[in-house]
């Protein structure tokens, strides 16, 4: 496939072969139509984390929807890093800066959690989809990740599958360096454990809950520095660690994948 324009670039909840026509849901019409202004025979590449990444055609255009007929499959779905990020929601722009890299950075699972340092108690899920779906469509990840309900820690805790190893960045120098933790994970073949990490709210998790967490056999605490970082740089610092470490950023970039789309934003 060679300098394909690409108008578009959309999740969907539709199931994905060649041949078929699906509609796009009523904010992606009103993107195509009124934002790209797509004309018929446009391309837009289409995914829905299951069946992998697709060329579509645009088609019967009316005034307020079109349809988006399935050519071909530019590339089969791919395993992606099992990585559940759970955090304390903080002011609203930083929880969406948050729910927007964490997705960048290849996170599979968000999980907000009420801890009793935690300054925010409203969590718009739908919203926070929102936020997830376009920064997937953005970074060309080949799916999005899921949003769970709103939990207090003692809930997430006690629900924490005890396979998943809990990786709690601590600032009060109660861990090793995260970078130590992974590497030492990845050497010992016999703990392929999934990961998550749990972050803290803004002036940090309370003596009693980092207590509660330092009896748990699946939780570890780590260090990030010498520094105190902020609830969102630390999550990201985290991420990115992991990525480096034990995650997918051994593979190369497919920046230079043959086409070019406008992503939403």
């Amino acid at each position: 496939m060679n300098d394909i324009k690409i108008k578009a670039r959309l999740f969907t909840v539709h199931d994905l072969e060649a041949g078929i026509t699906i509609t796009p849901n009523t904010d992606q019409a009103h993107y195509l139509l009124k934002v790209m202004r797509v004309q018929d025979s446009e391309q837009v590449v289409l995914f829905n984390g299951r069946d992998g990444e697709w060329l579509s055609a645009v088609r019967t255009i009316s005034k307020k929807t079109c349809g988006l007929e399935i050519m071909e499959q530019l590339r089969p779905q791919i395993p992606e890093p099992d990585l559940w990020l759970a955090f304390a929601p903080l002011k609203k722009s930083n929880t969406d800066f948050l729910v927007e890299k964490a997705t960048e950075l290849g996170v599979s699972r968000l999980l907000p959690v009420f801890t009793e340092n935690t300054n925010t108690t409203r969590v718009k899920s739908e919203r926070l989809a929102a936020i997830a779906t376009e920064a997937a469509e953005q970074c060309d990840r080949m799916s999005v990740p899921e949003i769970s309900r709103v939990q207090n820690l003692t809930d997430l805790i006690t629900g924490w599958p005890a396979g998943r190893t809990l990786l709690v960045p601590d600032e009060t120098g109660g861990g090793q360096s995260l970078k130590s933790v992974l590497e030492t994970s990845i050497e010992d073949r016999d703990k392929k454990n999934p990961h998550g990490f749990l972050i803290g709210p803004e002036g940090g998790f309370a003596a009693s809950e980092l207590d509660a967490l330092d009896k748990l056999p699946f939780v570890s605490r780590v260090g990030l520095g010498p520094r105190i970082l902020r609830a969102e740089t630390a999550a990201l610092a985290a991420l990115s660690c992991f990525q480096a470490v034990a995650g997918d950023w051994q593979q190369a970039p497919r920046f230079n994948n043959g086409y070019f789309f406008n992503a939403r934003k």
